[in-house]
């Protein structure tokens, strides 16, 4: 996936920082005659931006339909409006805060029960944080000891619209709404927006 998209998504946690990424190691696209593809259709640059930002994030067709139209009933513009919702999804924020090396993990510790938001356990990946949430590590030894483990191995920098609490239960606060400069990946939201609105 990281191929065809030609950039990084960071899909297998700290692999993606050693020599055995993919990207790094071929430079082009996957398939078998790639010296014969021509340049992509104007369709094709408004989907190709799509699929990176649903394969980074890890969502599904529908859950990204879901929350598109949430953005489209903003007041706000909605390209930025649908990529805060996308960062202010459980699993992104446990990734973001270090608590997990990759968003799959992030979503199977969320699922296995690991992760409390405002002191009780949700175990939905896709739930969505607001202004003022505080994202915890369950009060568990094997719980705890598995974060520090990854805080200690993945010096990961916190983006400004969380805050990061070390300490024996390790927790996150959401500050604010994310805006465009705190979104992790380079994406051009309005490409996604014409595609979705046809």
């Amino acid at each position: 996936m990281c191929r065809r998209e030609g950039m990084k998504l960071f899909l297998k946690g700290t692999r993606c920082d050693t020599d055995k990424c993919a990207v790094e190691r071929r430079q082009n696209p996957p398939g078998m005659h790639t010296y014969r593809r021509g340049k992509l259709t104007d369709y094709g640059v408004h989907l190709r931006e799509k699929q990176k930002v649903k394969h980074y994030y890890g969502v599904l067709e529908r859950q990204f339909r879901r929350l598109f139209s949430y953005a489209v009933k903003g007041t706000t513009d909605t390209g930025k409006t649908l990529m805060s919702l996308l960062e202010l999804r459980l699993d992104n924020v446990v990734h973001r805060l270090g608590f997990t090396p990759s968003r799959a993990q992030a979503k199977q510790m969320i699922a296995h029960g690991h992760i409390l938001v405002n002191g009780r356990r949700v175990d939905v990946p896709s739930y969505l944080l607001r202004v003022g949430d505080v994202v915890s590590v369950k009060n568990r030894p094997k719980s705890v000891q598995w974060v520090q483990n990854n805080l200690a191995e993945n010096q990961r920098q916190v983006p400004d619209f969380l805050s990061f609490v070390p300490g024996p239960q390790p927790e996150g606060h959401v500050l604010r709404v994310p805006e465009p400069e705190d979104v992790s990946i380079p994406v051009q939201p309005q490409l996604i927006v014409e595609l979705c609105s046809k």
